[in-house]
């Protein structure tokens, strides 16, 4: 019976595999490329022992223990104990982003969208398609483990040998099949794809905090949360494998939950039941912008709460910034002294740069929602009534631009608001705020680029993602990774001018506004004339 059960699981696998064909090497070889680049420039900027150390006294500051994880290795600051207390947290986020993404994917989503149902009428087991999702995603995750553990090795680093490499790459390995499981369970309790990604992004932001608050007040807490588990690996430090075992251990217990919710549900359905909606629509509702705001309405308030609170987080370290860096050489690699102004101002357009970019990202969610609603079939019933495409296109857009100006505007009050408690003297709110919303241009430049593809190239919308990230790495990385100017130059965020450091570019703010414009008007041209995909 229980043979039954799995049928047809190999041939599943390999169709997951077939499908994200693309998807998951890029996947991969980000997470790799990221990894080698970032430890390779720890060796060009922190070549000396004094370098290390000097680095190592600012790690000890509560507030960036909240940010990064706890210290181990301190002491003796070695190269492999700089990155794994640096980066080892960091990339375990973005892993277990991978896995959550990816298991939504071919789980509850494909049930929204009949897959599922089309698949059970074959002769395949109840709890193949779980079954199948769960290895080939557990399998990624260990083959970036044998990527990442076996690249760090052989780059021949000090400090960085086999064993803690491995351990390394074993530590991101179990974070993503902790998670893989985690949303496994979770599609099963929610009745949507859009519930079981909130329910997964919201343990993984809880365990994020539970960690935090544990590394920097109770020790004891940290173990509460499967980051606290591979951080307690101490890489390239102590080397302890139990925690990875401790962590695989939770996860098969969540696999065991998952398919056994699996077994006993029915088919489209989920243990949290939707609320029932109103029975007559309000007059805002019945309008292509009343229902986009409310499609989006329960991500963009979670969103708009955790920039704010993102805001506060960056603004409880301003008050120790002066006494850490004092004396401290190599922070001017990335904070260059400028006569006049403190070094709280002059970090100020490094976490606005941070800031803006991750604020980009709701605000193309709610753009890109409009071709995730096509693909699911949803635009044609739409455009079949008195509805236009410029009009359903441009509450698409409004709703974006909205978005943007909101989340700016709340990751600075959140900044001052925190920061204004931990500085002497307070600071101001107008520089806090004006060094946000000079951003807006090049938020509006992405959102324009979504539109354009939307417009244009409808299948290939997931490029605004790869730009995102690209503008990401250049921007924020680039001074460490020593890229050349002209890397920077080619994402609209290099262009921003870095207030109040410099002053403000008012030819350059209308520059950017000018160019998103064209390309939301040929956008918009293009999305007049094209055919609307099923």
């Amino acid at each position: 019976m229980a043979k039954h059960l799995y049928k047809n699981t190999g041939t599943l696998s390999r169709l997951i595999i077939r499908r994200d064909r693309i998807r998951l090497p890029i996947w991969l070889l980000s997470l790799a490329i990221l990894t080698f680049s970032i430890a390779l420039s720890f060796t060009d900027l922190y070549a000396t022992e004094q370098d290390r150390q000097a680095i190592a006294e600012t790690m000890k500051n509560p507030a960036m223990t909240a940010m990064v994880g706890k210290g181990y290795g301190l002491e003796n600051y070695t190269s492999g104990a700089m990155m794994a207390h640096q980066m080892l947290l960091f990339t375990a986020v973005a892993v277990a982003i991978m896995s959550i993404l990816l298991v939504v994917r071919h789980t509850r989503a494909d049930e929204e969208d009949g897959r599922i149902e089309m698949i059970r009428s074959l002769p395949t087991g109840r709890l193949s398609n779980l079954h199948a999702t769960i290895l080939v995603i557990c399998g990624v995750n260990v083959i970036m483990a044998l990527i990442i553990g076996i690249g760090l090795s052989v780059l021949n680093i000090e400090g960085m040998g086999m064993e803690g490499s491995l351990l390394y790459g074993a530590a991101l390995a179990a974070t993503g099949i902790f998670f893989t499981a985690l949303t496994a369970v979770f599609a099963q309790i929610s009745e949507s794809s859009r519930g079981t990604t909130g329910l997964s992004f919201t343990a993984l932001g809880i365990a994020y905090f539970i960690r935090a608050i544990g590394d920097v007040g109770n020790e004891g807490l940290s173990w509460f949360s499967p980051f606290g588990w591979v951080l307690g690996a101490q890489v390239y430090v102590n080397n302890y494998w139990w925690p990875i075992l401790l962590t695989i251990g939770a996860a098969l217990i969540l696999v065991i939950v998952a398919l056994y919710l699996n077994a006993i549900r029915d088919l489209g359905s989920g243990f949290l039941s939707s609320k029932p909606g109103k029975k007559h629509a309000s007059a805002f509702l019945q309008s292509p912008l009343g229902l986009t705001v409310r499609l989006q309405r329960t991500s963009l308030i979670a969103w708009a709460i955790g920039m704010y609170v993102l805001g506060a987080s960056y603004g409880s370290v301003l008050g120790d910034l002066d006494s850490f860096f004092e004396d401290i050489d190599i922070m001017k690699d990335l904070i260059a002294p400028v006569e006049g102004l403190s070094l709280t101002e002059q970090f100020i357009p490094m976490l606005m740069s941070i800031m803006a970019m991750i604020c980009t990202i709701p605000a193309l969610m709610a753009m890109l929602k409009l071709i995730g609603e096509e693909r699911k079939e949803r635009t044609e019933h739409l455009l079949s009534r008195a509805v236009s495409r410029s009009r359903l296109m441009g509450s698409t857009f409004s709703v974006a631009i909205a978005v943007s100006f909101v989340m700016l505007s709340l990751t600075a009050i959140g900044l001052w608001s925190a920061g204004v408690v931990v500085i002497d003297g307070g600071i101001s709110f107008g520089m806090i705020y004006g060094a946000a919303m000079v951003y807006l241009p090049a938020i509006w430049i992405m959102i324009g680029f979504a539109v354009l593809l939307i417009g244009i190239a409808p299948r290939v919308t997931s490029l605004t993602w790869v730009y995102l990230l690209y503008s990401f790495i250049v921007v924020y990385l680039g001074g460490l990774l020593k890229f050349p100017e002209w890397m920077g130059n080619l994402s609209p965020y290099g262009h921003i001018p870095q207030l109040p450091v410099e002053g403000m570019n008012f030819m350059m703010f209308f520059i950017l506004t000018v160019f998103a414009g064209v390309l939301v008007i040929v956008g918009f041209i293009g999305y007049s004339k094209r055919d609307i995909e099923g």
